[in-house]
């Protein structure tokens, strides 16, 4: 309530892997409860803000499933498509052993099925903001075409430089320019 003057949406985030225990909110009777208290108070204002929900990569689809329609009937903005990884398949390194999540090129092939299956599951009825594995303007079109609306960069940026959104920019407006 203190903040909804200062923001433009909020971001419930339920997929922290760093946050010990958070992750169950993503479990339905949480989630559906955790929702309905938040949309009921965010809808009791007179002006309503935004409000997307951030989930895991780690998810089965059932799960997604299930909130999906918890999105749906409490009307969500939207989903935040998704934070960092628990797993380690597929990965080779020294620090595997390490806690914490993965981002970046681990989570992308995940995060694009995500993304893909959570627009068609939901009719495009959900807006999706795309993470995981962006690094370029190849990266941020893959995502839009699977269903992102809009797109978010956070290693990208950590090993790229802010000079990094400049150049997806760029290289997309030249790329709308030439069809």
């Amino acid at each position: 309530n203190k903040l909804r003057n200062f923001v433009n949406y909020f971001v419930i985030n339920i997929s922290s892997p760093n946050t010990p225990g958070l992750r169950k909110l993503q479990s339905k009777n949480y989630l559906n409860k955790l929702i309905e208290t938040i949309q009921k108070e965010n809808c009791s204002k007179k002006t309503i803000v935004p409000v997307l929900i951030k989930i895991a990569p780690d998810l089965s689809f059932k799960e997604i499933d299930d909130i999906i329609e918890i999105c749906l009937k409490h009307n969500i903005d939207g989903i935040i498509a998704t934070n960092t990884t628990l797993s380690r398949k597929n990965i080779t390194s020294n620090y595997l052993a390490e806690e914490g999540g993965l981002s970046g090129n681990p989570i992308k092939e995940r995060s694009n099925k995500i993304i893909s299956y959570i627009k068609k599951k939901s009719n495009k009825k959900i807006k999706i903001i795309g993470v995981g594995g962006i690094f370029n303007s190849k990266d941020v079109k893959e995502k839009i075409k699977l269903g992102a609306d809009l797109v978010q960069v956070y290693t990208g940026w950590i090993y790229e430089g802010p000079s990094m959104i400049k150049k997806i920019n760029s290289h997309l407006l030249k790329m709308k320019k030439e069809n």
